[in-house]
C-alpha cells in the first residue's frame, strides 16, 4: 500500500485549461481529489485566478499545502503573443479555426522573451527571442509587419541588436 498522504507536504499539479471558464470537475477531480480538496471549489479559483486570459488555453499550477490551493498561472509563449495582439475575446464553442493575422512590434517580442526566459532552454536572451520569433511564425501574426522568420535572419546576420538581458 502506498505510504498516506502527509498534509503539511508541498504537492504542486500542472493543469492545461482554458482562461475564465470554470473546467469540468471529472478532469480536475481525478488529480486533486486525492489530496482531499473540492474540484469544485479548485475549479471556481482558477476561473477567478485565470480570468484575464478569457478564452485563451493557459497552463495553470496548483500549489497544494494543509489542503489549500495556491493558484498561479504559467502561460505559454502563444498565449502570451495572442494576448499581446489584444485580441477581443471569442466564444471557443463558436468560433472554430482563427487565424491570428495581427502585427506585434519587436518590443513585445522582447517583453515576451524576458516572461519566458526562465523556462528556456537557450544560453542568450537572443536564443529566446528567436524560440518566441518561431511561435510568432506558427500563431500566423507578423513583427512590425515583417515576417517572423525574416527577422529571425536579420538576428542571425546582427542586423537587429538583441540585449543581453
Amino acid at each position: 500500500m502506498p505510504p498516506k498522504f502527509d498534509p503539511n507536504e508541498i504537492k504542486t499539479v500542472f493543469l492545461r485549461c482554458v482562461g475564465g471558464e470554470v473546467g469540468a470537475t471529472s478532469s480536475l477531480a481525478p488529480k486533486i481529489g486525492p489530496l482531499g480538496l473540492s474540484p469544485k471549489k479548485v475549479g471556481d479559483d482558477i476561473a477567478k485566478a485565470t480570468s484575464d486570459w478569457k478564452g485563451l488555453k493557459i497552463t495553470v499550477c496548483l500549489t497544494i499545502q494543509n489542503r489549500q490551493a495556491a493558484i498561479s498561472v504559467v502561460p505559454s509563449a502563444a498565449s502570451l503573443i495572442i494576448k499581446a495582439l489584444k485580441e477581443p475575446p471569442r466564444d471557443r464553442k463558436k468560433v472554430k479555426n482563427i487565424k491570428h493575422s495581427g502585427n506585434i512590434t519587436f518590443e513585445d517580442v522582447l517583453a515576451i522573451s524576458k516572461t519566458m526566459r526562465p523556462r528556456s532552454m537557450s544560453r542568450q536572451l537572443s536564443g529566446t527571442v528567436k524560440e518566441v520569433l518561431g511561435t510568432c511564425q506558427s500563431v500566423g501574426c507578423t513583427i512590425d509587419g515583417k515576417a517572423p522568420h525574416d527577422v529571425i535572419d536579420e538576428i542571425n546576420a546582427g542586423e537587429i541588436e538583441v540585449p543581453e538581458e
